[in-house]
C-alpha cells in the first residue's frame, strides 16, 4: 500500500508541475477535468451522478469555464442563478422524484468543487503567475505533509476526536508553521527570478502560513462529508490516495483564499 501511495504521489507530483509549468489551454484543460471529476465524486454520494441534476451541473461547470477562457467574469453570476433555476424546475416538473437535499447538494457541488478549485487556474493567469500557483501546493500539501509528521512526534491533544481521531492541535500548528517556513524559503528562491516591490520572503511565508491554516478547514470539511455519508474514499481514481476529492480536499479552500490575498492584498492582476 505504501509503495502503492508513493508511486502515485510521485505522479501526481509530476503531473501536477508539468500542467502548472506549461500554463495556458493545458492549465485550463486540466483544472477543468479535475473539477468535472471532482463534481462526479461528490454527486455520486447522493446517487445523483447520472440524474438530470448532475447533467445540469456538469453543464454548468463546462459553461463556467468557458466564461473563464473568454474573459467574460461578468457572465458567472447569471450563470449561477441559471443553473439554480433549473435544478429547481427539475425538482418541481418531476417531483416527488428527488428531495430538496439533493437539490441543494447538486447546487453546492458547482461552488465547492468547480468555482473554488478553478482559482487554481485564475493564479496561474495572473502576472507571474507560474510562480504564485506554486504557494497553493506548498500551502496545502506542505500543511498536511508537516502537520503529520509534528503530529507523530509531538501529538498529545486531539484537535477533533470524532471527525478526524489522528489529527492533534500540536500537528495543525506544525503545520501551518511549516507551511509558513516553507513559504519563507520559496520566497528566497523566487526572488531571483521576480522583481517586485514587496518582501518575497514574508509575503510568501505569511500567505503559506494561512493557506495552510484553511487547508485544515478544507481537508475537515471534506471528511465530515465522507462521515454522513458512511463513505472511506470519494473513489478509486488514485491507487493508495482515492479520488480527486480525497487529495484535493485541503487544495479546494487553499485555491480560493490566495488567490484573492494575491489580487486584492498584494495587488497582482
Amino acid at each position: 500500500m505504501f509503495k502503492q501511495r508513493l508511486i502515485s504521489g510521485i505522479i501526481l507530483v509530476l503531473i501536477t508541475f508539468v500542467t502548472l509549468y506549461y500554463g495556458g489551454f493545458l492549465t485550463f484543460f486540466v483544472v477543468g477535468a479535475i473539477s468535472l471529476i471532482g463534481v462526479f465524486e461528490l454527486l455520486r454520494v447522493i446517487q445523483m451522478e447520472k440524474s438530470a441534476l448532475g447533467v445540469i451541473v456538469y453543464t454548468g461547470s463546462v459553461l463556467y469555464y468557458l466564461l473563464l477562457l473568454l474573459g467574460l467574469e461578468q457572465y458567472v453570476m447569471p450563470l449561477a442563478l441559471l443553473v439554480l433555476i433549473l435544478l429547481i424546475a427539475v425538482y418541481v416538473f418531476t417531483f416527488p422524484k428527488y428531495e430538496i437535499s439533493s437539490i441543494a447538494i447538486s447546487y453546492f457541488a458547482l461552488f465547492y468543487v468547480t468555482v473554488m478549485l478553478s482559482c487554481i487556474y485564475r493564479i496561474r493567469m495572473l502576472s507571474d503567475g507560474a510562480y504564485m500557483v506554486v504557494l497553493v501546493f506548498l500551502s496545502a500539501w506542505g500543511n498536511d505533509t508537516l502537520a503529520y509528521c509534528t503530529g507523530r512526534l509531538i501529538g498529545k491533544h486531539k484537535m477533533s476526536p470524532i471527525l478526524s481521531p489522528k489529527k492533534t492541535v500540536e500537528g495543525a500548528i506544525g503545520g501551518v508553521i511549516g507551511a509558513g517556513l516553507l513559504g519563507c524559503l520559496y520566497g528566497l528562491f523566487a526572488k531571483q527570478f521576480l522583481s517586485v516591490n514587496y518582501n518575497l520572503i514574508v509575503v510568501f511565508g505569511i500567505v503559506c502560513a494561512i493557506g495552510g491554516l484553511i487547508s485544515i478547514i478544507g481537508d475537515l470539511g471534506a471528511s465530515a462529508i465522507k462521515r454522513n455519508y458512511d463513505i472511506k474514499d470519494y473513489s478509486h481514481l488514485i491507487p493508495g490516495h482515492g479520488g480527486i476529492l480525497d487529495r484535493f480536499d485541503s487544495i479546494i479552500f487553499t485555491a480560493p483564499i490566495i488567490y484573492y490575498m494575491l489580487v486584492m492584498v498584494v495587488g497582482l492582476k
